[in-house]
């Protein structure tokens, strides 16, 4: 990633912030156009343009398309696992695990409260069956995996080297999101994301009883 020339007096929290902008903007901007027009028919230049950056920024932080809109993912994904850090030590480790997603969930462009747009939820169904893109976002789930099961140690008192818990709630925690992801995206009619998500983790802080 390039390291942008700060102004005189600039704090480095500043740039920081401005270069996560940009990202997000790039990713943003990647999903986007590929929801309305297929994988195969946006080019890196269109993608820049409609971030508002040169091409040549675009190789600064992504080595491809599909790079760039699985940041998306992995990037509110380790928000999850921040916000998990944040919550109440007092608080059950699955309410915690729960809010922390919903949490996040809600901060999201494309997902709400109310009905999905069919039409959006099409593409994005159709942009995550493509070849190229599976690869980027199971490499996303894998980083997200260890930095959750990172914070569910901390928070449990566990280790992640030597102890099996912390990866295994992080494991089924980001099983249960993929699960009601794909139930989402596969609902006709639509529905909500957010009853999909608490459903399944509840039902994981439950011991998946059967039905």
């Amino acid at each position: 990633m390039v390291v942008h020339v700060s102004g005189e007096g600039e704090r480095p929290g500043l740039r920081e912030r401005k270069k996560q902008e940009t990202r997000t903007a790039l990713s943003w901007a990647a999903i986007r156009l590929t929801v309305e027009r297929g994988l195969e028919n946006v080019r890196v230049e269109d993608i820049a343009a409609a971030a508002g950056v040169a091409p040549r920024t675009f190789n600064n932080y992504f080595s491809s398309k599909g790079e760039a809109i699985a940041a998306r993912h992995l990037d509110r994904a380790r928000l999850i696992a921040q916000e998990l850090r944040r919550r109440p030590a007092s608080e059950p480790l699955w309410e915690a695990i729960k809010a922390s997603v919903l949490t996040q969930l809600a901060l999201g462009e494309s997902y709400g409260t109310g009905q999905p747009d069919q039409q959006w939820q099409t593409g994005i169904r159709l942009m995550i069956s493509e070849p190229s893109l599976q690869g980027e976002m199971l490499k996303a789930d894998a980083i997200a995996e260890d930095e959750l099961a990172g914070a569910i140690a901390e928070r449990t008192g566990t280790d992640v080297a030597r102890d099996l818990y912390p990866r295994l709630v992080a494991g089924a925690a980001g099983a249960a999101i993929r699960v009601a992801m794909d139930h989402y995206l596969r609902s006709d009619p639509p529905v909500p994301i957010r009853p999909l998500i608490e459903d399944a983790l509840g039902r994981l802080a439950a011991g998946l009883p059967e039905p």
